[in-house]
C-alpha cells in the first residue's frame, strides 16, 4: 500500500501538519498579492490610474446618487480617513467627484460627476475582463468551491476576530 502524496509540494521540508495553515495562508497571500499587482499594472496602463482610485470610484458609484461620506468610505476601503481625503481630493481635481449638501455641513459627502460616472464604467467593464482572464483557468466547479471555501474561511476570521481581546 503506498503512501497518499499531498495534493501540493510541501516546501517546508515535511513540517508537520500544525504549518498546514501556514502554507494556506502563504498561498492566498501570493495569491492575492499577484491579482493586486497585475490589476494595478493593467489600470496604470491602460487608465493612468490605481487601485486606491478605482475602489473609491467603486464604492461611490454603488453609493449612487445621495454618494458616501468620508468616513463611510474609509471604512468600505479600510485604510485612514487622511487617504481618503487625499484620494478624494485628488479625484475631486480630476472632475471625477464632487461634494454633496447634507444636512450636517462638518460632515462631508462626496459623489460621482457625471465625468466620474462615465470613466468608472470603462474600468469597470475592463476590470471585470482582467479578473475573468486571471481566473480562466478554473471551472466553474473549481471557482464555485473556492467561493465557498473562502466564504467559509471569512466567517471563520470573523468569528475568531469578535473572540479576541481588543489592545
Amino acid at each position: 500500500m503506498s503512501a497518499v502524496q499531498p495534493l501540493l509540494p510541501d516546501r517546508l521540508g515535511g513540517a508537520p501538519d500544525g504549518k498546514r495553515s501556514l502554507r494556506l495562508w502563504l498561498r492566498l497571500l501570493t495569491c492575492s498579492t499577484a491579482i493586486e499587482q497585475r490589476i494595478s499594472q493593467r489600470l496604470r496602463d491602460e487608465f493612468d490610474s490605481t487601485l486606491p482610485r478605482f475602489d473609491m470610484l467603486s464604492a461611490l458609484d454603488r453609493a449612487g446618487a445621495e454618494g458616501l461620506t468620508m468616513g463611510e468610505v474609509s471604512r468600505m476601503l479600510m485604510v485612514s480617513n487622511g487617504n481618503v481625503t487625499g484620494l478624494a481630493a485628488r479625484l475631486r481635481a480630476d472632475g471625477m467627484i464632487e461634494g454633496v449638501a447634507g444636512a450636517d455641513r462638518r460632515v462631508q459627502r462626496v459623489r460621482l460627476t457625471a465625468l466620474g460616472q462615465a470613466r468608472f464604467s470603462e474600468m469597470a467593464a475592463a476590470h471585470e475582463g482582467w479578473i475573468e482572464a486571471l481566473f480562466a483557468d478554473l471551472t466553474v466547479g473549481e471557482a464555485e468551491d473556492l467561493t465557498r471555501l473562502l466564504e467559509r474561511t471569512k466567517r471563520s476570521l470573523q468569528a475568531t476576530t469578535h473572540k479576541e481581546p481588543s489592545r
